[in-house]
């Protein structure tokens, strides 16, 4: 397998987890089919069109591609036909969201990289592609943000990007550099929920 093949791959993949959690989420608030349609989307695909912009690949995967919708809608019916057997799994929307978190840290920070961008711009863009998406389900579902609460969320992505990019400019072997840096932020993520790692608040001084 190239190395194209395996990132383009892996972004699909990024794509059906994220529309799962989107979908299941809007199942979750009861909404139609399209409203479902349309939350598992922009969960799959919001961080991908802000990246995508950022960087100059215009029009955006997102929408010049038929692929990355029909794998949304694809994992939207998914849900729908499958719920009863999603909702018994243990926090469905964190568990997929997690692992397109992984995912797609590590191919949004590698599609900077291909487009000629810095490490520090790729290891940013790798965090936007992978929380991007939770931003817009999060605010249309009228839901605070995760990212802008004090759980690891948007660092699990930053380290899992971090450690793409690094090994990317490092020479490490793409054969299983991206497994690594999508295993570990899934991993963090994962833990952080199960033990309840938090980001300390950061007190403010009084008058």
């Amino acid at each position: 397998m190239s190395v194209h093949t395996l990132f383009v791959t892996l972004d699909i993949l990024g794509v059906f987890a994220f529309a799962i959690s989107g979908a299941t989420a809007a199942m979750q608030r009861r909404l139609d089919l399209f409203g479902v349609v349309v939350i598992a989307f922009v969960t799959a695909c919001g961080g991908g069109l802000v990246r995508d912009l950022c960087i100059g690949a215009i029009p955006p995967a997102g929408l010049s591609n038929w692929i990355y919708l029909a794998v949304a809608i694809v994992a939207a019916l998914t849900t729908i036909g499958a719920y009863r057997f999603v909702e018994r799994l243990a926090y469905p929307v964190l568990l997929f969201d997690a692992v397109g978190l992984g995912l797609f840290a590590v191919t949004g920070s590698h599609k900077a990289l291909q487009y000629g961008h810095n490490t520090e711009v790729a290891i940013l863009l790798g965090m936007i592609t992978a929380v991007g998406g939770g931003v817009g389900r999060d605010v249309l579902l009228n839901r605070v943000p995760v990212i802008l609460q004090k759980e690891i969320y948007a660092s699990a992505a930053l380290v899992g990007a971090s450690i793409e990019v690094l090994g990317e400019g490092s020479g490490w072997s793409t054969n299983w550099l991206p497994w690594v840096a999508m295993s570990i932020c899934f991993v963090l993520r994962m833990l952080a929920l199960k033990y309840g790692w938090h980001m300390r608040w950061v007190a403010m001084p009084r008058d």
